[in-house]
Protein backbone atom coordinates (compact mmCIF):
# COMPACT_ATOMS: atom_id res chain seq x y z
CA UNK A 1 0.00 0.00 0.00
CA UNK A 2 2.91 2.47 0.88
CA UNK A 3 4.62 1.83 -1.97
CA UNK A 4 1.74 1.96 -4.41
CA UNK A 5 1.52 5.43 -2.60
CA UNK A 6 4.85 6.33 -4.05
CA UNK A 7 4.58 4.82 -7.68
CA UNK A 8 1.05 7.22 -8.09
CA UNK A 9 2.86 9.89 -6.70
CA UNK A 10 6.34 9.01 -8.80
CA UNK A 11 3.60 9.07 -12.22
CA UNK A 12 3.23 12.98 -11.92
CA UNK A 13 6.83 14.08 -12.11
CA UNK A 14 8.22 15.60 -14.78
CA UNK A 15 11.35 16.91 -13.30
CA UNK A 16 13.76 15.77 -10.57
CA UNK A 17 15.83 17.58 -8.65
CA UNK A 18 18.81 16.39 -6.81
CA UNK A 19 21.14 17.73 -3.93
CA UNK A 20 24.75 16.37 -4.67
CA UNK A 21 26.76 15.38 -1.21
CA UNK A 22 24.85 13.05 0.41
CA UNK A 23 22.93 12.12 -2.44
CA UNK A 24 24.59 11.78 -5.60
CA UNK A 25 27.98 11.42 -3.54
CA UNK A 26 28.75 9.42 -0.09
CA UNK A 27 28.76 13.25 1.86
CA UNK A 28 32.46 12.69 2.31
CA UNK A 29 34.63 15.89 1.21
CA UNK A 30 38.11 15.10 0.36
CA UNK A 31 40.54 18.19 0.13
CA UNK A 32 44.01 17.68 -0.98
CA UNK A 33 47.03 19.70 0.35
CA UNK A 34 46.33 22.40 -1.88
CA UNK A 35 42.61 22.98 -0.85
CA UNK A 36 41.27 21.25 -3.72
CA UNK A 37 38.05 19.63 -2.96
CA UNK A 38 37.21 16.01 -4.57
CA UNK A 39 34.42 14.21 -4.66
CA UNK A 40 33.20 10.46 -5.94
CA UNK A 41 30.47 9.78 -7.57
CA UNK A 42 28.87 6.55 -8.72
CA UNK A 43 28.85 5.13 -12.61
CA UNK A 44 25.84 3.24 -11.85
CA UNK A 45 24.25 6.53 -10.31
CA UNK A 46 25.09 8.53 -13.28
CA UNK A 47 23.24 5.72 -16.15
CA UNK A 48 20.39 5.90 -14.06
CA UNK A 49 20.38 9.78 -14.56
CA UNK A 50 21.01 9.65 -18.14
CA UNK A 51 18.37 6.89 -18.18
CA UNK A 52 16.04 9.05 -16.39
CA UNK A 53 16.62 12.00 -19.16
CA UNK A 54 16.62 10.06 -21.87
CA UNK A 55 12.81 8.79 -20.86
CA UNK A 56 11.86 12.27 -21.17
CA UNK A 57 12.09 13.54 -17.28
CA UNK A 58 14.04 16.51 -16.75
CA UNK A 59 16.94 16.58 -14.54
CA UNK A 60 18.45 19.76 -11.90
CA UNK A 61 20.80 19.86 -9.76
CA UNK A 62 20.84 22.72 -6.33
CA UNK A 63 23.95 22.49 -4.30
CA UNK A 64 24.66 24.71 -1.42
CA UNK A 65 28.47 24.14 -2.29
CA UNK A 66 30.12 25.48 -5.45
CA UNK A 67 32.83 22.82 -6.83
CA UNK A 68 34.02 22.31 -10.50
CA UNK A 69 33.32 18.58 -10.64
CA UNK A 70 29.92 19.00 -10.27
CA UNK A 71 29.76 21.01 -13.68
CA UNK A 72 32.05 18.29 -15.12
CA UNK A 73 29.81 15.82 -13.73
CA UNK A 74 26.58 17.18 -14.53
CA UNK A 75 27.72 18.39 -18.44
CA UNK A 76 29.15 14.39 -18.27
CA UNK A 77 25.62 13.05 -17.67
CA UNK A 78 23.63 15.69 -19.68
CA UNK A 79 22.50 17.89 -17.31
CA UNK A 80 22.35 21.29 -17.95
CA UNK A 81 20.34 22.83 -14.83
CA UNK A 82 23.06 23.32 -12.34
CA UNK A 83 22.71 25.96 -9.53
CA UNK A 84 25.41 25.75 -7.31
CA UNK A 85 26.51 27.94 -3.69
CA UNK A 86 22.83 27.67 -2.72
CA UNK A 87 22.65 28.53 0.39
CA UNK A 88 19.14 28.71 0.54
CA UNK A 89 17.16 26.52 -1.54
CA UNK A 90 13.69 27.35 -1.86
CA UNK A 91 14.49 30.59 -3.67
CA UNK A 92 16.16 28.80 -5.98
CA UNK A 93 13.32 26.12 -6.76
CA UNK A 94 10.65 28.72 -6.69
CA UNK A 95 12.84 30.36 -9.78
CA UNK A 96 13.25 26.88 -11.62
CA UNK A 97 9.58 26.24 -11.43
CA UNK A 98 8.93 29.33 -13.05
CA UNK A 99 12.01 28.97 -15.26
CA UNK A 100 10.57 25.50 -16.41
CA UNK A 101 6.79 26.55 -16.13
CA UNK A 102 6.19 23.81 -14.04
CA UNK A 103 4.24 23.39 -10.87
CA UNK A 104 6.00 22.29 -7.58
CA UNK A 105 3.33 18.65 -8.18
CA UNK A 106 5.18 17.52 -10.67
CA UNK A 107 8.88 17.83 -9.29
CA UNK A 108 10.58 15.12 -6.98
CA UNK A 109 13.44 16.57 -4.93
CA UNK A 110 16.26 14.73 -3.45
CA UNK A 111 18.05 15.66 -0.55
CA UNK A 112 19.79 14.07 2.87
CA UNK A 113 19.94 17.15 5.09
CA UNK A 114 17.82 20.29 7.09
CA UNK A 115 19.11 22.45 4.22
CA UNK A 116 16.77 20.54 1.95
CA UNK A 117 13.44 20.63 4.08
CA UNK A 118 12.26 23.66 2.65
CA UNK A 119 12.19 22.19 -0.77
CA UNK A 120 10.92 18.72 0.16
CA UNK A 121 7.93 19.89 2.01
CA UNK A 122 6.87 22.23 -0.91
CA UNK A 123 7.54 19.63 -4.25
CA UNK A 124 4.98 16.54 -5.67
CA UNK A 125 7.63 13.56 -4.21
CA UNK A 126 10.28 14.37 -1.35
CA UNK A 127 12.82 11.78 -1.54
CA UNK A 128 15.65 11.35 1.21
CA UNK A 129 19.08 8.50 1.68
CA UNK A 130 19.11 6.24 4.46
CA UNK A 131 21.95 8.61 6.43
CA UNK A 132 20.15 11.48 6.24
CA UNK A 133 18.91 12.94 9.75
CA UNK A 134 15.85 11.04 11.32
CA UNK A 135 14.40 15.01 11.10
CA UNK A 136 14.40 14.81 7.41
CA UNK A 137 13.52 11.45 7.19
CA UNK A 138 10.31 12.14 9.13
CA UNK A 139 9.53 14.77 5.93
CA UNK A 140 10.15 12.58 3.29
CA UNK A 141 7.12 10.71 0.85
CA UNK A 142 10.01 7.90 0.66
CA UNK A 143 13.44 6.55 2.11
CA UNK A 144 16.27 4.90 -0.66
CA UNK A 145 16.78 1.30 0.38
CA UNK A 146 20.60 2.27 -0.97
CA UNK A 147 22.63 5.05 0.59
CA UNK A 148 23.45 8.25 -1.31
CA UNK A 149 26.26 8.35 -3.45
CA UNK A 150 26.15 4.02 -3.43
CA UNK A 151 23.10 3.46 -5.48
CA UNK A 152 20.21 5.76 -4.44
CA UNK A 153 19.83 8.11 -7.57
CA UNK A 154 19.73 5.15 -9.52
CA UNK A 155 17.00 3.50 -7.46
CA UNK A 156 14.93 6.57 -7.50
CA UNK A 157 15.80 6.96 -11.32
CA UNK A 158 14.34 3.04 -12.02
CA UNK A 159 11.58 3.72 -9.33
CA UNK A 160 10.08 6.75 -11.51
CA UNK A 161 10.74 5.14 -15.12
CA UNK A 162 8.97 1.83 -13.66
CA UNK A 163 5.98 4.31 -12.42
CA UNK A 164 5.99 5.98 -15.59
CA UNK A 165 5.81 2.31 -17.59
CA UNK A 166 9.35 3.29 -19.16
CA UNK A 167 11.38 1.68 -17.89
CA UNK A 168 11.42 -1.69 -19.62
CA UNK A 169 11.47 0.22 -22.86
CA UNK A 170 14.74 2.05 -21.44
CA UNK A 171 16.23 -1.63 -20.40
CA UNK A 172 15.37 -3.19 -23.66
CA UNK A 173 17.64 -0.76 -25.64
CA UNK A 174 20.95 -2.70 -24.24
CA UNK A 175 19.65 -5.83 -25.48
CA UNK A 176 19.95 -5.31 -29.01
Amino acid sequence: MFMQHILEKARNIRMVVFDVDGVLTDGNLYLTDGGEEIKAFNSHDGHGLKMLKASGINIALITGRQSRCVDLKARDWGISIVYQGAKSKLPVFKALLKEQKLDASACAYVGDDLIDLPVMLRCGLAITVPAAPAFVKKHAHYVTRLEGGRGAAREICEMIMDAQDVLDAQLATYLK
